[in-house]
């Protein structure tokens, strides 16, 4: 059992130059503890004699004392024990890690002669965690990579009782988990905030247990909203410079009224750094549903649509005739799906679901997941050009499915001077395979590669290399400037728009 989680970035554009440094998440314990310097505040500049004082404006609240005061007995350290798992590498000490010595320490342990060498075993593993209560029956809130697969978990209340609790149930997709104990009476709770009334530049307020020194508190404000970290398919978080250090994982966020409008989950650590004022929390309006399912039955049911998507760039906005590029680009709908029940097709664009507005494929993604499953909403299409409105009863969401497409084209064609060679798919009227991409052409500026199959070319399906070609000779004679081309690689679906000009 790691008591380290890091996430890892997904691909996606226009993503990669923040995460740059990478990100860790948010450390069941620590064995170090680095003292960071502390800059004071400048020296005001002296007044010319006989001139009027002014004093300078507050800005700010004066402190948080009586709000940490009111939250700080709901705020509990969560405590697990495991069996770390064998490893066939000597474990580098956490003090070490970042330095010199890590290479040293891996050399000393490589030159070593096989039978000195350690035999991999498994060895007893603690860390620390934080977490806070929402129920006063015991429930109690944490990030699933603090409990893990922990063999037992041990909370300490603010009054310092020490109490067994369980695992009630654990959501990996956002990081989520909920424990109880029993206290033998009521114990005092936490109320959640909006997250959505959240504004870059609030104050917020995180607690926990930082390197496990128990119970701080630590203050910033809100540096972004909607942040895509590559944590998981609903990542949506709240940015904050307040303090969040190793062993404030599971702890609250809270706004300036003391309500909970978020879950400390991870930081941006380069190299392995502590806090650089740069830290993560789920928000509260996708935590606490999630944390509701938990709490019932220790499962979280989501909704699930069935199709594949991407955003909209200008390219492909041009080529489907958008007015803008906000929404989410049906790249594909999974035959039996919700989606193909309700007539969805690749092309439509989703901008809106239950009368929440969709500027993305991840809003999508969370609007969906937070509809019951097989209950009935309505999503906002457009539709070559045209806006309508399409009721969908959603399905349960199911782990995606895998394709592998194989095959070698036996014949090519050109279509019209896209740069592309094209061959009969192995799958008669399933598409046309790319047998080769000329360097330098359109086709290859646009990312195509040999092998992809392309399915539709604008307003028509693709059978033979005859069509494609004829698809875009009707695009020119109609003045489009670029064409859009659904693609197939290797079992996933997405659109290529491919510019027409000259």
């Amino acid at each position: 059992m790691s008591n380290v989680s890091t996430p890892t970035p997904a691909p996606k554009p226009g993503r990669k130059k923040m995460l740059v440094g990478g990100l860790l998440a948010l450390a069941l314990g620590t064995s170090a503890l680095t003292t960071l310097p502390f800059a004071g505040n400048a020296q005001p500049t002296p007044e010319a004699p006989g001139s009027a004082i002014t004093l300078p404006r507050q800005v700010g609240p004066q402190g948080f004392g009586d709000l940490a005061a009111r939250v700080a007995p709901a705020v509990v350290r969560v405590t697990v024990t495991g069996q770390q798992a064998a490893a066939t590498t000597a474990e580098i000490p956490p003090e070490l890690r970042g330095t010199p010595f890590e290479q040293f320490f891996r050399r000393f342990e490589g030159q070593m002669p096989r039978g000195q060498q350690r035999a991999p075993q498994g060895r007893p593993r603690m860390g620390q965690g934080s977490g806070f209560i929402i129920d006063a029956a015991g429930y109690i809130v944490t990030n699933n990579h603090v409990v893990g697969e922990a063999d037992a978990v041990q909370v300490e209340l603010a009054d310092g009782r020490e109490l067994a609790a369980r695992v009630v149930g654990r959501d990996q997709q956002t990081d989520l988990a909920v424990l109880k104990v029993d206290a033998g009476s009521p114990l005092p709770t936490l109320e959640w905030g909006d997250s959505d009334q959240l504004r870059v530049g609030d104050w917020v307020v995180a607690m926990g247990n930082p390197f496990g020194l128990g119970g701080s508190v630590t203050a910033g404000i809100v540096s972004a909203r909607g942040r895509q970290i590559g944590a998981g398919p609903y990542d949506d978080f709240i940015q904050t410079d307040a303090p969040i250090n190793p062993g404030n994982s599971g702890g609250p966020l809270f706004n300036g009224n003391g309500e909970v409008v978020g879950i400390n989950t991870a930081i941006y650590a380069p190299g392995g750094a502590g806090n650089v004022g740069i830290g993560f929390a789920v928000p509260s309006r996708m935590a606490r549903n999630v944390i509701a399912d938990l709490q019932r039955d220790g499962v979280v049911d989501r909704g699930w649509l069935g199709v594949s998507m991407q955003p909209v760039d200008a390219d492909l906005a041009a080529a489907l005739r958008l007015p803008n590029q906000r929404g989410a680009l049906v790249a594909g709908v999974e035959p039996g799906s919700p989606a193909a029940r309700a007539g969805l097709r690749a092309g439509d664009v989703v901008v809106g679901v239950a009368g929440r507005e969709v500027a993305t494929p991840r809003d999508l993604a969370v609007a969906v997941a937070e509809i019951e499953p097989d209950s009935e909403t309505t999503l906002a299409l457009l539709r070559d050009g045209e806006r309508v409105e399409q009721a969908v009863t959603l399905g349960r969401r199911e782990a995606p499915r895998q394709q592998a497409r194989a095959g070698g084209p036996a014949e090519a064609e050109r279509p019209a001077a896209l740069g592309l060679r094209l061959a009969p798919s192995k799958a008669q009227g399933s598409g046309v395979q790319v047998a080769g991409v000329e360097p330098g052409s359109i086709a290859a500026a646009r990312g195509m590669r040999t092998g992809d199959v392309i399915l539709r070319a604008g307003d028509r399906e693709v059978a033979s290399p005859q069509d494609l070609a004829e698809a875009v000779q009707a695009a020119r004679r109609d003045g489009r400037p670029a064409i859009a081309l659904q693609i197939d690689r290797e079992g996933g679906r997405a659109f290529v728009a491919l510019p027409l000009a000259g």
